[in-house]
């Protein structure tokens, strides 16, 4: 061993790549004159290593220190440049032509297509199709997932409520109802896209309450979208949703269709506890009896599968009408918040209805 390998191996010993350390440990180890088995045993290492370093040391000499990356260079892809136009063709038609049961491409389908078409001698991967489509100037983008509900019983909550939407139209003297609760919050402010202030942006800052300020940050409203007229019964609550108000509101609202004719009240709305709870169930039997023996609306609930507000209609009403009522330029009051909600939906600005406390 000359003296420049001899320094080019003590170099490689402060090298950070693994490769090129292990095999300085093992040239140097070897000229000192100790065996291989012992360099395995003081490297930690297994007797085929120490033998493939020296071999290379032999035929390669000091540039066995670099390690070499394997593999074909110069591999050309499968879907080469040749074959561009006829991919770029059969993507610009409907996978429909091609005797498949949709009619957007997935990665699976061109990959089938193409090997069905004869551009390729074997079906391609994933990876390589994308990349085929890629070497196109096309970015592929996986499609959203759809929207899906966590609820195993998905398909038979679902079920209920369309056979309600059904039932409604059969019966002029039943109303469709479907209920959610809201909050007003007088200090957060939607996303809004077409505020302007003479041309320029308008620049939202954080809203502050005012000291001396008593109204609450936020009011909570109940609302039953009616599905045969399109309006809706709301109620603001001084407090928050519980078993006891949802009672009360319930009572108010029947109270209201009964003054119309109405027969039934089927009540699509979610699973927040105040919907599901004991209490609110029994007091929904005692009322159905109570309007079978002496007349009145009773209630049909329907509760919506887990997790899935685009079965509930009134979700959307929401949230128009929080951009409605917005005022990006000052701090709303209660009463002025609640004045718009019910002018925006129509309806009466009524007493809200008390939280009873223990």
């Amino acid at each position: 061993m000359s003296d420049v390998e001899r320094r080019t191996l003590q170099s490689g010993l402060r090298s950070r790549e693994a490769f090129t350390l292990r095999r300085a440990q093992i040239l140097l180890a070897s000229a000192e004159g100790q065996r291989p088995t012992q360099i395995a045993s003081h490297l930690g290492c297994v007797v085929g290593t120490v033998h493939n370093a020296l071999h290379a040391f032999a035929t390669e000499g000091i540039e066995c220190l670099t390690q070499k990356k394997h593999g074909p260079k110069d591999a050309h892809p499968i879907l080469d440049e040749a074959k561009t136009d006829p991919l770029k063709g059969i993507l610009h038609q409907s996978p429909r032509h091609f005797g498949k049961v949709r009619s957007t491409w997935t990665l699976d389908t061109l990959a089938d297509v193409v090997f069905e078409q004869g551009l390729t001698s074997r079906r391609l991967s994933h990876e390589a199709i994308r990349q085929a489509v890629k070497r196109l100037g096309h970015g592929w983008k996986r499609a959203k997932t759809w929207i899906t509900s966590p609820d195993p019983a998905y398909a038979r909550k679902k079920a209920a409520r369309d056979r309600l939407i059904r039932l409604a139209a059969l019966h002029p003297d039943w109303v469709l109802g479907y209920q959610d609760e809201c909050w007003w919050s007088r200090l957060a402010l939607p996303a809004m896209h077409a505020w302007t202030n003479e041309g320029d942006p308008l620049r939202l800052v954080e809203r502050v309450v005012p000291k001396g300020d008593t109204d609450p940050k936020a009011l909570s409203c109940y609302g039953l979208l009616r599905a045969d007229t399109g309006g809706m019964l709301l109620r603001f609550v001084s407090g928050r949703p519980v078993s006891q108000v949802t009672e009360d509101y319930l009572a108010w609202a029947c109270e209201r269709l009964a003054a119309e004719g109405k027969k039934a009240l089927l009540l699509v709305w979610d699973n927040a506890a105040w919907h599901v709870s004991k209490r609110v169930r029994a007091w929904i039997k005692t009322h159905n009896r109570k309007a079978k023996t002496e007349g009145g609306v009773r209630i049909v609930a329907c509760f919506l599968p887990v997790k899935s507000p685009w079965l509930n209609p009134i979700e959307p009403k929401w949230a128009h009408g929080k951009k409605a009522i917005v005022e990006p330029e000052r701090l709303l009051s209660a009463n002025e918040v609640r004045t718009r909600v019910c002018d925006y939906y129509g309806c009466e600005d009524l007493q809200p209805i008390t939280q009873l406390t223990a």
